[in-house]
């Protein structure tokens, strides 16, 4: 009804494959709905990103993905999902994060280093308001090499969960579909991205959300610097030309609200047109639908929506869709 009619579900965070239900109900016309691209449980190393840590280890409390600790796990990992109906593949290659504020005795290390770990959110070390990042690898280049090639077998691809480096840099090598979040790219990193056609993924709404939504003032304080360092990061994205692909992190925050990706991405810094191509044309290929989706030609499927206004004028009126056709099928008029 957003006029999403192709989506990558990035992981059921604890819930397996209960995507493969609701794919096959929306290709089965049980339920209206988007085409999907699903991944079941992303997938994770132990005490990782979005493991169920610190906590009474003989309660045995389960996390938001699958575990993976070496390449052999990972490829029965991948194995394991696709025969629960996943057809893609999402690994968090970077987490947990930290940010912390003034006082660090770590130095920065420089802009390009692949070894790379800490960077600034703001101000320089020693001042009050200065806060670092930290966002630790936790796939080396060759796993997730092993993780794209089986993928590949299986017809399908990866991709990341990555905030920064040297991460990113191992995801870039290791030829993944796309990065996502991608706060914090080296020069080497997008260098690999623009020769392999890899997009970054922003998803600046979550992040608004996170930092309009926080528990506390600190909290709040910690998410609006990581905001302000995602933008600062974002426009040297730009600058240096790599792909983009609208993603959002949409769930946290209302379904059906995600179009104001469009609206964050040119407000800092692309042009309506380059979104709306990043959309449509790098989305696709994301998608690995880019010979049916993305495009009004011969061949493709009949998937249109209005919406008041022009948006390359007015890139807001993504948001205010009041006419969707999925396949020939209107669905909202």
């Amino acid at each position: 009804m957003a006029g999403f009619t192709a989506e990558r579900d990035m992981g059921t965070e604890g819930a397996g494959s209960a995507d493969t239900a609701v794919l096959e109900a929306i290709d089965e016309g049980l339920i209206p709905g988007p085409r999907l691209r699903i991944s079941g449980n992303a997938i994770s190393i132990l005490g990782g990103h979005e493991d169920a840590i610190h906590y009474n280890p003989a309660q045995h409390v389960l996390g938001n993905a699958d575990y993976a600790n070496n390449t052999e796990q990972l490829i029965e990992t991948i194995r394991e999902q696709h025969k629960e109906g996943s057809t893609f593949v999402k690994i968090y290659e970077t987490g947990s994060d930290s940010e912390a504020k003034g006082g660090l005795s770590a130095v920065p290390c420089e802009r390009d280093a692949a070894e790379c770990a800490w960077n600034h959110l703001g101000p320089q070390p020693g001042d009050p308001e200065f806060w670092a990042f930290h966002t630790p690898w936790q796939y080396t280049v060759d796993e997730l090499k092993a993780a794209v090639a089986e993928a590949a077998r299986l017809g399908t691809n990866v991709g990341v969960h990555d905030q920064g480096e040297p991460g990113a840099l191992f995801a870039a090598e290791a030829g993944v579909a796309s990065i996502d979040h991608a706060s914090q790219l080296s020069e080497a990193t997008m260098q690999l991205m623009k020769e392999k056609h890899i997009p970054a993924v922003p998803t600046f709404t979550i992040f608004e959300y996170f930092a309009d939504h926080a528990a506390s003032p600190a909290a709040a304080a910690r998410e609006h610097a990581m905001l302000d360092y995602k933008i600062h990061e974002f426009k040297r994205q730009v600058a240096a030309g790599i792909p983009f692909a609208v993603g959002s992190d949409v769930g946290p925050f209302p379904h059906g609200t995600q179009a104001r990706e469009f609206e964050l991405m040119v407000k800092y810094g692309m042009t309506p047109l380059a979104v709306l191509q990043s959309d449509y044309l790098n989305g696709a290929k994301i998608l690995m639908w880019q010979d049916e989706v993305g495009q009004l030609k011969p061949g493709f499927y009949a998937d249109l929506v209005a919406v008041p206004g022009n948006p390359l004028e007015d890139i807001t009126a993504v948001e205010r869709v009041n006419f969707v056709m999925k396949g020939g099928v209107v669905v909202k008029r």
